[in-house]
């Protein structure tokens, strides 16, 4: 149990800090190439929320293939497991996201 905890957290940290590494990155270079860092930071997270999530719980399709082999296999622990694996990947992703709106829109989602 404690390493499926650790790794929802590992998850949601890893998508978080993609998205939130990279908007802010685009941002620095949309300085330097002397156009808008808001819009620019805002395209980049939507583009990259997805990419974050796949990054975080493994880059390949393998997680997916876990959750069907289990299914059909009629083990649903470890297909469960994986899909909060992927809940949590798009939490960390989903918050980023949030906070670069924040910042680039200058106040609190309504």
């Amino acid at each position: 149990m404690e390493l499926i905890v650790s790794r929802l957290a590992i998850n949601f940290f890893v998508a978080f800090g993609i998205l939130l590494g990279g908007c802010l990155m685009s941002g620095i270079g949309a300085v330097f190439l002397l156009r808008p860092p808001n819009t620019t930071m805002l395209t980049i997270a939507d583009n990259i929320k997805i990419w974050a999530m796949v990054a975080a719980v493994g880059g390949t399709i393998d997680p997916f293939r876990v959750i069907e082999h289990n299914i059909a296999e009629g083990f649903l622990q470890p297909a469960v497991v994986q899909i909060l694996y992927f809940i949590s990947a798009f939490a960390g992703a989903q918050v980023a996201y949030e906070l670069v709106r924040m910042i680039c829109k200058g106040g609190v989602p309504q």
